[in-house]
């Protein structure tokens, strides 16, 4: 790489989002289940991670730089271990707001172990709620992130439409940033309108379809599709990531511009988007040009997917792979 990793951990960045309680459960199978077509599982062990929004903070606290995490959790035992996860990890969470009415979220997998290369995921059940959170608690948040990004380089907006980022508080902390002139990333998964005027708006392949209502197919379409989102949504820098075919890149000063994927082994691609969000925002806060920080950020997703579950890198690891 050109420029010093070690500018990567110079940016705070405060991340704002839907944050998860990731658990995996491990068991060996031993048989099939005399009532269903499924496996039985001996019970192995249990892994906590931190998911969804506290995802590309882990990422980013890794790396080593400064970050905050603004989100709510619910008062319950789930919402306390992951603030713990969080703290133990070295991301802070003063921005992080309890709600009694509504649960934390948790994605339960069921994984199996044994004879193959990798553990393969066999199930997983989520408890969520996709309710807007409510008025007053935003109202809250609002306040509090408002007072916090003007005193980062970068907020990175992670949207996993389970209600936080509602389109109020979208607005309003855009408005913010665009004020003080913080950078706002946003890691969509839908809902794009309501990121206009962002300063880097990231979606997938099948998001910008959703969005633009066409498939897809050829680079052409891609390069069309980037023109049409970076003009109506008004922001700074597009990106579709397009999985296996790498990601198409667009910005007001830069021509549209294909990233091909590099090839490696997939055990899981759970997180890599969170890793890719983290790296492109920290290297766009240190100053590096867009084509370098998402060739970078790309490098890292491509690294992360090698490992199961929601993966981090060090800035050891990105040195070591990327020399």
């Amino acid at each position: 790489m050109a420029h010093d990793l070690q500018q990567l951990t110079q940016p705070r960045v405060l991340v704002v989002g839907d944050v998860v309680l990731d658990e995996y459960l491990f068991g060996t199978a031993t048989r099939l289940s005399r009532e269903a077509p499924i496996p039985v599982l001996e019970f192995e062990r249990r892994l906590v991670l931190p998911g969804g929004a506290a995802n590309p903070a882990h990422n980013i606290a890794a790396l080593g730089a400064p970050v905050m995490l603004g989100s709510v959790v619910g008062d319950d035992p789930e919402g306390r271990q992951l603030l713990d996860l969080l703290t133990t990890a070295g991301v802070e969470p003063r921005c992080v707001l309890i709600d009694p009415t509504r649960p934390t979220t948790v994605k339960t997998r069921i994984v199996t172990e044994g004879l193959l290369r990798f553990p393969q995921q066999i199930a997983r059940i989520d408890r969520i709620s996709r309710t807007p959170i409510h008025p007053r608690i935003g109202a809250s948040l609002g306040a509090l992130l408002c007072n916090e990004a003007v005193c980062v380089e970068a907020v990175l907006c992670s949207d996993y439409l389970s209600g936080l980022l509602t389109p109020e508080l979208v607005a309003q902390l855009i408005a913010e940033c665009r004020a003080h002139k913080v950078l706002v990333t946003v890691d969509a998964q839908g809902e794009l309108a309501k990121y206009r005027g962002a300063s880097l708006l990231r979606c997938n392949n099948h998001e910008a379809q959703h969005h633009l209502g066409r498939t897809l197919l050829s680079e052409d379409d891609f390069r069309d599709a980037c023109e049409a989102m970076l003009h109506e949504l008004e922001v700074e820098l597009l990106i579709v990531t397009r999985g296996s075919a790498g990601l198409s890149i667009r910005g007001h000063d830069l021509p549209y511009t294909h990233i091909p994927s590099r090839r490696v082994e997939v055990a899981d691609t759970t997180g890599a988007g969170d890793t890719f969000i983290a790296v492109m925002t920290l290297a766009l806060a240190a100053g590096w040009q867009p084509v370098e920080a998402a060739d970078l950020a790309n490098h890292a997703a491509g690294l992360v997917v090698r490992r199961f579950g929601n993966a981090v890198l060090t800035l050891a690891d990105l040195l070591t792979e990327s020399s």
